[in-house]
């Protein structure tokens, strides 16, 4: 009876963290905390934040054990991924900073682990529905501390970073620490929601009050390098569903067609830069950003092939970040700009191996998306395309909850469109 005992209770909790139900709650909970990582520091700290991703981590790795028969483990992690995340983490020997180095390399590890959890355990409706949730309570809990602040109270909360200035029509930063990151977030939202109306993955009142929910908070940031991400973002969802109409033997040259388009308007966008920054009425922030960016590209040279040494978020009190922060005379947490921070961080060869990663991921999820029968497929190049154009004003695409849909949209995609898959599949057959 004893021995009967001791083998069930080790078969009932394998099969509670291997369940459903189980994997969808530590979803919630891992994009929850990604989302939520300046909220949580704001309220109980870095050793809070930590505490509870390590124990988020914990009860995936439990998981994963749970269903190890269960994954399909050969081809599990794109080689992109694996070189770039390899490379930031090699880059502990040359740095002139190697615990800061270490503690960032186990922060992107971490995220990373949580984000190849969720793309295994979870469908691309499940993903789209966790991530749709997770936003539904953060940008409600946003605008409704907002209001708090600035309407009911009629004072910031300082803890927050909130404010309050809703009243005056503007700008708000909700539970994100400022304007720019809460509309990075809301754009993100606009387009979770909107995959969920189209599939019908929830309710429609639910999605048109979800919606309108993301456009309000979008609107109150008033974020003038948003607005320039949320056209592009708007410009990509037209192309992409023209293209899903196109017939499949005529796609191809489609594709090419608004390649060499895409192309045309970057080039065109950058020789008439200044103008576009004047339209945007952008200037000062663009000030802030050309000051930071001359800092970081004055020092990328000392150490151009290799990089000073992966840390993710900056240091305050870590040169070469110092010497930016007393150039600027303003702390910056990053190099609002994912590229020259990952040049800064681990070179020329760093730099390559990200946007390889990048162009991977943004490839295979367009063409699965324009390929595939449902909608659902079109999330993930959208979100890709918001991430992507939003790296040249932000860094956020590095770090936490950018650095997790990255990563979920790169394994979903190589999923879906993964060579070592099907050389696989061609040896069992």
């Amino acid at each position: 009876m004893a021995a009967t005992r001791r083998t069930l209770v080790p078969v009932a909790v394998t099969e509670f963290l291997g369940s459903a139900r189980f994997n969808s709650a530590l979803s919630l909970v891992a994009v929850g905390v990604g989302f939520s990582t300046h909220a949580i520091r704001a309220v109980i700290g870095w050793p809070g934040l930590i505490g509870a991703l390590a124990v988020v981590v914990v009860l995936a790795a439990l998981s994963f054990i749970a269903q190890r028969k269960l994954i399909e483990w050969h081809g599990l992690l794109p080689i992109s991924i694996l070189l770039f995340v390899g490379w930031c983490a090699v880059s502990i020997f040359w740095s002139t900073y190697q615990w800061a180095t270490l503690a960032g390399v186990l922060y992107q590890l971490s995220f990373a682990f949580l984000a190849v959890y969720i793309a295994l355990v979870r469908d691309a409706i499940q993903i789209v529905r966790v991530v749709g949730d997770v936003l539904r309570v953060l940008l409600t809990a946003s605008l409704a501390l907002e209001v708090l602040s600035g309407i009911l109270l009629d004072l910031p909360i300082r803890f927050l970073g909130i404010q309050g200035n809703i009243a005056l029509g503007g700008p708000i930063q909700g539970l994100f620490g400022s304007r720019n990151a809460l509309s990075i977030v809301a754009l993100i939202a606009f387009v979770t929601f909107l995959v969920e109306l189209r599939t019908r993955s929830v309710r429609a009142p639910l999605a048109a009050v979800s919606i309108s929910l993301a456009v309000l908070c979008l609107l109150f940031a008033h974020s003038p390098v948003i607005a320039a991400v949320a056209v592009v973002v708007g410009l990509a969802t037209l192309a992409l569903f023209a293209l899903r109409k196109v017939p499949a033997h005529q796609r191809p040259y489609y594709q090419w067609g608004l390649a060499v388009l895409t192309i045309a308007v970057l080039v065109s966008a950058w020789i008439y830069r200044t103008r576009v920054i004047d339209l945007l009425n952008a200037r000062a922030d663009f000030q802030v950003r050309y000051q930071l960016w001359i800092q970081i590209w004055e020092l990328i040279p000392v150490e151009q092939t290799v990089g000073w040494g992966w840390v993710g978020s900056w240091p305050t009190e870590l040169y070469p970040f110092t010497a930016i922060q007393a150039a600027t005379g303003v702390y910056h947490a990053d190099g609002l700009n994912a590229y020259l921070d990952v040049y800064l961080q681990v070179g020329i060869i760093g730099l390559l191996l990200f946007v390889a990663l990048l162009a991977l991921a943004f490839g295979r999820s367009w063409l699965l998306a324009s390929n595939k029968r449902s909608v659902v497929y079109a999330w993930a190049p959208l979100v890709l395309v918001a991430l992507l154009v939003t790296s040249v004003f932000e860094s956020s695409i590095l770090v936490e909850a950018g650095w997790l849909l990255l990563v979920i949209c790169a394994v979903k995609a190589s999923q879906g469109m993964s060579w070592r898959l099907r050389l696989a599949r061609h040896d069992q057959s």
